[in-house]
């Protein structure tokens, strides 16, 4: 605070009192401090699911230090439940209630004052081992996520929601199990393009190919570390896509560069199909590049592309990055690629998980 003296000229001679009078009056003002830039708030990323994300959930660990290996530093797992355990530095906070179905959740509407306590702005949801396990059908499922996908946009008209085809399951006292997450894992792409909004986009994250029940569970349906491994790995590509992207009100604001990607079988024979991949710039402004993961359902492997790039890795999965001419996109604009790939001949309907994560 700045002193302000009072002068209390009493017995000042009057030649000096004069020369006091006559001398210029001057106030130089300190300059003022310049303002810190305000933090950017940061993204704040919800766990949710049962078991398998909370008890302890220990892909959560990975998939934080991925993220922060990454560069992703301003980012805030959230949720009314503490870490549990796994012996690895993170952020713990999750939505993962060992034992929950998501049909009861939704059916007492548990969400809404868990999601008012948290304020997510995306949310990574892997849910309903415990009703595939209790013999719920596809259908009850499928309207459960539809309801909890209705609060979550309550809650944040932009969420962001990543959605698991969920890890395999073949528990010793449950022998159907693994055909019915079979069989509603095949029903989750189509409900989540049905669901989806391009305010409020759902994408859907296969965590069910590649997943051995034999060797990544140690029970037949609670992942261990190898299984931790994977899952980790399999969020990261969506998850970092959107941080990259900027989610309303979080780092990269609304501004940010951002794509879609949406596949599309053209035809089909045994043991493999063509299919085509079409990517839409959803930016405010151009893109200069795009790149788009793809994950193909029941085994699949992609093989061959066309009016793109491919790198494959060991678990299946295809990066596709734009060729030299076709990666500049305006503001609504598109792009096509095609591929050829691989399928055992007992899979079901081409279908696979795509994720576009685009460049400014």
């Amino acid at each position: 605070m700045r002193d302000i003296r009072l002068l209390h000229l009493r017995t000042l001679p009057l030649l000096g009192l004069l020369a006091a009078l006559l001398l210029p009056v001057t106030a130089t003002a300190a300059p003022a401090a310049a303002a810190a830039p305000a933090a950017a708030d940061p993204v704040r990323v919800m766990p949710l699911g049962d078991s398998i994300t909370g008890s302890p959930g220990c892909w959560r660990a990975l998939l934080w230090n991925r993220l922060l290996d990454a560069g992703h530093t301003n980012v805030d797992f959230v949720g009314t439940l503490p870490a549990q355990g796994c012996g690895v530095a993170h952020d713990g906070d999750n939505e993962g209630h060992g034992g929950e179905l998501v049909t009861n959740v939704a059916d007492q509407n548990l969400l809404p004052a868990r999601l008012a306590a948290t304020l997510p702005d995306i949310v990574v949801m892997h849910f309903g081992t415990n009703d595939v396990w209790s013999s719920v059908s596809p259908d009850r499922i499928l309207a459960a996520y539809t309801k909890l996908v209705g609060q979550m946009r309550e809650s944040n008209p932009d969420m962001r929601v990543l959605v698991a085809q969920i890890i395999p399951m073949n528990p010793g006292t449950c022998a159907a199990c693994a055909q019915r997450v079979a069989d509603f894992n095949a029903r989750v792409p189509a409900w989540a393009a049905a669901t989806s909004t391009d305010r409020s986009p759902v994408t859907v994250v296969d965590q069910w190919t590649g997943f051995d029940t034999a060797t990544d569970t140690y029970d037949g349906v609670h992942p261990n570390d190898a299984g931790n491994e994977k899952i980790a790995a399999r969020w990261f590509p969506a998850l970092a896509a959107l941080l990259e992207a900027g989610v309303p009100g979080g780092p990269g604001g609304p501004g940010g560069a951002t794509c879609t990607a949406s596949f599309r079988a053209v035809s089909t024979w045994q043991g493999g199909y063509q299919a085509e991949v079409t990517v839409r710039n959803t930016s405010a402004a151009p893109v200069t590049g795009w790149t788009v993961t793809v994950v193909p359902a029941d085994g699949a492997r992609v093989g061959q592309v066309w009016n793109g790039t491919l790198g494959t890795a060991a678990d299946g999965t295809a990066t596709v990055t734009n060729a030299s001419w076709n990666g500049a996109l305006a503001l609504g604009a598109s792009a096509t690629f095609g591929l050829i790939a691989t399928a055992p001949a007992t899979s079901s309907a081409p279908t696979a998980t795509v994720d576009c994560t685009a460049a400014s």
